[in-house]
């Protein structure tokens, strides 16, 4: 048996992952969202500007017989194409007609999958995602751009088969205190977006390879 130990942040004291739900603009569409690492999900249990506590909730999940895409193992161009199927990076014409273009040439069918593993598109990578659909980033530090998040990978529990593979260790809830929490998350994503604004102004940055060009 291969188990891999998960952590989900909620304002919620009692959760049920329940196959079906979920908000379908979230990166990877419907599902129940977890990472490897307890601080980050005390720091997204908190996220929101709302004072309100929250709760790191600890799981199991038995990955046997599980298919997990992992976008870290594929082209980055596949993980934006994930996000663009979900979430608008502009509501301009023209990012409409070139992203349903940009998904239908580097889209990845995810429908066979149980579980989706990758980076995290809060508000600094998604920032990568919206420079980039203005043709202001280089596809060649697409990569080093998303390193420098450090934000970590999250789980996206995707099929009826993976949630009912996914065990909660109900004695290990874990309160989050707001401020302290939401301060670290607010910083680590300021100090993200500072470091990736310096990429993306420097010599690094070609601006040759971009996203109209990728057709």
């Amino acid at each position: 048996m291969n188990n891999l130990i998960l952590f989900h942040g909620t304002v919620e004291k009692a959760v049920v992952p329940t196959f079906g739900l979920g908000n379908d603009k979230h990166d990877y569409g419907k599902g129940f969202y977890l990472t490897e690492r307890i601080e980050l999900a005390k720091e997204w249990a908190v996220c929101k500007p709302n004072d309100t506590n929250g709760w790191v909730h600890k799981y199991k999940l038995d990955t046997d017989g599980l298919k997990i895409l992992d976008f870290q193992e594929n082209n980055v161009l596949a993980w934006l194409a994930e996000l663009m199927k979900h979430r608008a990076a502009s509501d301009s014409k023209r990012y409409r007609v070139l992203a349903d273009k940009f998904i239908s040439k580097y889209g990845i069918d995810t429908n066979e999958y149980d579980v989706i593993k990758g980076w995290r598109a809060n508000a600094s990578y998604f920032y990568i995602a919206k420079e980039f659909v203005r043709d202001n980033i280089d596809i060649d530090i697409l990569e080093e751009l998303l390193s420098l998040g450090g934000l970590g990978i999250q789980y996206c529990i995707k099929s009826e088969l993976a949630y009912s593979k996914l065990q909660e260790f109900k004695e290990d809830l874990v309160p989050v205190d707001y401020a302290e929490f939401n301060e670290k998350y607010n910083y680590r994503d300021i100090s993200a977006r500072q470091n990736m604004r310096e990429l993306i102004n420097s010599d690094e940055n070609k601006v040759t390879k971009v996203f109209s060009t990728l057709f």
